[in-house]
């Protein structure tokens, strides 16, 4: 593909699950700033606080362009009215139930979610003229392996967490359905995705609102951890360059394509709290810990498919990412906290 890409169709309609989201929220909001018909989809469930939620969901409803469905991907019917309602020509599934640790003490919430979720979303696409599908995957899915940066063709046998081995089978199960069917499908294998609105339950976010607050952080692997932090503007420009581009659209192979969106440039732990107390001007209290079940030592994105496609791949360094977080976290905790 290369730098010659199609740029957005604004006369497309776009339906995005976990549009109340961290990366639901952003991605609705570029899309609907330029006149893009956005059909949300979430079912705004407890798993962090429900208010951050509800504050992305108002911003979005400010615009025109915008509707918003309360439902539960696990919900068959509900699916299948959402795509015999407002027949989207592009589908982006981000809707899923997230998190490494949770997966341990949850298992059911993601097999619920990331399983039969995704299957229904998948017969929606298989059963609609859906143009494009893309999917949030993980960087989870490399799991215990050794070899860095992580390459698309690596193998992801050795998922270490549930949650992994849910995203894991969802590339399995978007692959099949494109083969059998003849749907575009591209697949999102996302690093460390941070910044404003971001996920609570994040280390970035929780360890701000405890330094903030003065509580210890708490730093596994006594801080010998390496993430490929990648910041939300970033993520964003590469679905919306990706969106209208389906893979292999003058192929009769399988339409189907995977990328792994990161910054490809790992930071170590402690680098990054101290990054994060210089945003805040204020030092953490340190409770080290050892490796958590689930945890991975290291992510680091190989992206070069990404720039080889779309001539782009996310570059914001976490002083800029951090310190813009970090801005946004103060001014919202003054009016909901």
């Amino acid at each position: 593909m290369g730098a010659e890409f199609k740029e957005l169709d604004t006369k497309k309609t776009i339906l995005i699950t976990g549009a109340a989201g961290f990366v639901g929220f952003h991605l609705a909001k570029g899309l609907l700033l330029q006149g893009v018909n956005v059909t949300g989809f979430d079912n705004l469930n407890s798993y962090y606080d429900v208010r951050l939620k509800e504050a992305r969901l108002a911003i979005l409803k400010d615009y025109h362009n915008f509707t918003f469905i309360k439902g539960d991907l696990a919900d068959k019917q509900a699916v299948e009215q959402v795509f015999k309602k407002y027949q989207p020509q592009i589908v982006v599934n981000l809707a899923a139930q997230a998190g490494v640790r949770y997966s341990i003490e949850n298992p059911y919430a993601y097999i619920e979610s990331n399983m039969i979720g995704f299957f229904h979303i998948l017969e929606g696409c298989r059963n609609n003229a859906v143009e494009h599908l893309v999917y949030a995957s993980s960087s989870s899915v490399y799991g215990a392996n050794q070899k860095v940066p992580f390459q698309i063709q690596d193998k992801t046998d050795t998922p270490v967490s549930l949650y992994a081995a849910t995203k894991k089978s969802n590339e399995l199960m978007a692959y099949t359905y494109s083969h059998l069917y003849g749907i575009p499908v591209t697949g999102l294998r996302f690093f460390t995705v941070y910044g404003p609105f971001g996920r609570p339950d994040m280390a970035y976010y929780s360890f701000t609102k405890d330094i903030l607050d003065g509580n210890p952080v708490k730093v596994f692997n006594q801080g010998d951890m390496y993430r490929d932090f990648t910041y939300i503007d970033d993520v964003i420009l590469c679905i919306l360059r990706i969106l209208c581009n389906p893979p292999n659209s003058d192929s009769k192979d399988t339409k189907y394509k995977l990328y792994n969106i990161g910054n490809h440039r790992p930071e170590q732990l402690m680098h990054f709290i101290k990054t994060l107390e210089k945003c805040l001007g204020k030092e953490a209290e340190k409770v080290y810990l050892p490796m958590q079940a689930g945890d991975v030592y290291q992510t680091y994105a190989d992206v070069s498919d990404l720039i080889e496609d779309y001539n782009f791949s996310p570059n914001i360094p976490i002083e800029i990412g951090l310190k813009r977080f970090v801005e946004w976290y103060k001014e919202y905790i003054q009016y909901n906290e």
